[in-house]
């Protein structure tokens, strides 16, 4: 989202004139062009604002509240009011900025994470504004290293002919030309579709003679989707198809066929539907407590150390120690590489006990433009009590007060772990965190579904709102703004956001049924079954052996994927500092794995959905594909290209935007 909306606020500031003449008297509106760092804290305000429909639980949390069933989970349906809905917002999306500023020394300072996303941020806005990065986007390399650079010298110019490409797109017109080609095809097949919406539903898959529409088995050309696809990439989307594959196309078969589900496919609660997304829980919970608890298990209690020291007061955290990917030492003795490996180990890990105080000496802000620590600890405080006040008038008797209190406990520690496996990984895990909060509730107030789903959303909210400032702080110490002034601009777009929301809710619920065809909203339906899980212990008919075997499966699978990009991570720190490794056997095993989260998502929402996304995603491919073939190296951002950003942002906005204009 930091990539569209620096994108979309350059585009913006583009087309508004310095001077406008009036009655024949010149009048100023902009003394200066949009600087860089001016694009940064406007981004940060907009991701901000764009980040609350997925913090405050808009996506998932309230349509679960809302299909609450009084017979299974001893409460009525909550159906949340504009006040209320405001209130609540507030309660949950605040809290998490003051989790996460004190995370920016120790994670970006000393360990300079990656957080790729927040760097392409910064790479994006340099090349939008035609200006050199305040600060290198990787570390300082060694004297080693050099002679590496000299011989990769080739590949960086290849990297160079790429920005050059996408330098002339921005300067001659040619992004923005596309944006608005992409805006206005969008939008025109969206009007298109309220006049014919079998645009939105053709049947494809009728013409082998077995009516597979019942199934969910049809396409939607729909252009937001395939836009979404481009923003999601190959990778992803073609896991969420082979999700669907797999759930639409043998195991919810299968449990009709056996009469384990009765109802039609297409049911929620009898049908194959509500079956199978109790397999998909058990993926999605099995892969993300596993790579969560080996994230915990590596870095846990370093990094709430150098949370509660950088609380406090500023002080000089120490770095984590440098460890060998090659036989996972922080001395390196003996690991049967050759000997000069061995040495260069050695010479790195001296370097670095002498190195680290420097790097982050030279790295860091003047006081001024850093955020004080009264400002956090006063902050945190009052969004906590504030958070705990609201949350228990809006939602009543079904929470008590101590219980939240322990939601916002386990929020702030939780947001640690996301703040790094979003550096590190440029993934959120806020899914799993999630889980891990019912789990914990389901012990602290057995059988309440409503707290069970609201101290999931609190941990969410905390853990979501806190990777998000991290991307911004990233992005903001490459082209040199203030900490101080993205905490501000995170801050404000949280408050005014909220108003935002509530009308975006509202106009959509009134326009479609959440969930409902259009919107299925697939994550209500895991919130609302993993809390009757977890509370009441039932499910369908012979699924729980299925949800065992997946979550073997996907534990497995998940556990090989994290070593495997832990192995990854040491492998780039060493590489940053001159000692090259290869890639273990393990990373190239790991990367033909599914990806958990993706598969079982495309296994809840029907087929349709997952297909126009991996179209999206199979043109994303073959368009970098395409530079590759004319010779031309296209950068390592988690897009890829500017002109994939341009167009899939375009294809989004168009529809979305179409269909609630004429909806209204």
């Amino acid at each position: 989202m930091t990539l569209q909306g620096s994108l979309l606020g350059y585009a913006v500031f583009r087309l508004i004139p310095r001077h406008i003449t009036v009655f024949g008297r010149r009048i100023t509106i902009m003394e200066h062009p949009l600087t860089p760092r001016e694009n940064i804290v406007l981004q940060t305000v907009a991701t901000s604002v764009g980040c609350l429909p997925l913090s405050s639980g808009a996506i998932g949390v309230l349509p679960a509240l809302s299909m609450l069933d009084p017979k299974i989970d001893g409460a009525v349906p909550i159906i949340f009011h504009p006040l209320a809905l405001s209130a609540w917002t507030a309660g949950l999306s605040i809290a998490g900025i003051f989790f996460a500023s004190p995370l920016r020394d120790p994670m970006i300072l000393k360990e300079k994470l990656p957080y790729p996303t927040g760097t392409a941020t910064a790479l994006l806005v340099s090349m939008l504004h035609d200006v050199p990065l305040h600060r290198s986007p990787v570390q300082r390399r060694s004297a080693e290293a050099e002679a590496e650079a000299q011989a990769e010298a080739d590949t960086e110019s290849d990297k160079r002919r790429i920005e050059d490409v996408e330098h002339d797109a921005m300067r001659d017109g040619t992004a923005w030309r596309l944006l608005a080609a992409a805006l206005v095809i969008s939008a025109a097949f969206a009007i298109l579709a309220l006049f014919f919406p079998v645009c939105y539903a053709v049947p494809l898959f009728d013409v082998v003679g077995i009516s597979l529409t019942r199934w969910g088995w049809w396409f939607t050309p729909s252009f937001s989707y395939i836009g979404q696809g481009m923003i999601m990439g190959i990778d992803t989307s073609v896991n969420m198809a082979f999700g669907a594959l797999v759930g639409w196309g043998i195991l919810g078969p299968l449990a009709q066929h056996m009469g384990w589900a009765h109802g039609e496919p297409l049911d929620g609660m009898t049908g194959a539907r509500g079956w199978i997304v109790w397999i998909a829980v058990a993926i999605m919970c099995a892969e993300s407590i596993t790579e969560i608890a080996a994230l915990g298990i590596t870095h846990i209690s370093s990094d709430l150390l150098g949370w509660m020291q950088c609380t406090t007061k500023r002080v000089k955290h120490n770095v984590s120690k440098f460890i060998c990917p090659k036989c996972g030492s922080t001395q390196c003795p003996g690991c049967g590489s050759s000997s000069s490996a061995v040495d260069d180990c050695s010479q790195l890990l001296r370097r670095r006990a002498t190195d680290a105080d420097a790097s982050a000496d030279e790295d860091d802000e003047p006081p001024e433009r850093l955020t004080s620590s009264q400002w956090i600890l006063y902050g945190l405080a009052i969004s906590t009590i504030l958070g705990i006040v609201l949350v228990c008038v809006i939602i009543g008797d079904h929470i008590a007060p101590w219980a939240t209190a322990v939601a916002f406990i386990c929020a702030s520690i939780f947001s640690i772990l996301a703040a790094r496996a979003l550096g590190e990984t440029d993934l959120n895990p806020v899914g799993g965190i999630a889980k891990l909060s019912q789990i914990l509730f389901g012990v602290l107030q057995p059988g309440n579904t409503v707290a069970n789903i609201v101290a999931g959303a609190i941990s969410e909210a905390g853990a979501l709102q806190a990777g998000e400032l991290m991307q911004d702080y990233k992005t903001g110490h490459l082209v040199g703004v203030a900490p101080w002034n993205l905490f501000r601009g995170q801050l404000l777009g949280s408050i005014l956001g909220i108003g935002f929301l509530v009308y975006g809710y509202n106009a959509y619920q009134s326009t479609y049924a959440i969930p409902g065809p259009q919107f299925p909203a697939p994550s209500a339906n895991i919130w609302l079954s993993f809390a009757r899980l977890i509370n009441h212990g039932e499910m369908p008919e012979h699924a729980g052996v299925f949800m065992a075997a997946a979550a073997l499966i996907f534990t497995i699978t998940g556990g090989m994927r994290a070593f495997a990009r832990a192995k990854g991570v040491m492998r780039a720190r060493c590489a940053a500092q001159g000692v090259v490794c290869s890639p273990s056997r393990l990373e190239r095993i790991a990367s033909y794995l599914p990806s958990g989260i993706a598969f079982s998502v495309g296994m809840i929402i029907t087929p349709n959905f997952s297909i126009a996304r991996v179209l999206g995603g199979v043109l994303a491919y073959k368009y970098m594909h395409y530079m590759r073939s004319k010779g031309i190296r296209v950068p390592e951002t988690p897009l890829g290209s500017v002109i994939v950003i341009v167009i899939a942002s375009g294809f989004v906005l168009g529809e979305g935007v179409a269909s609630i204009a004429l909806d209204q």
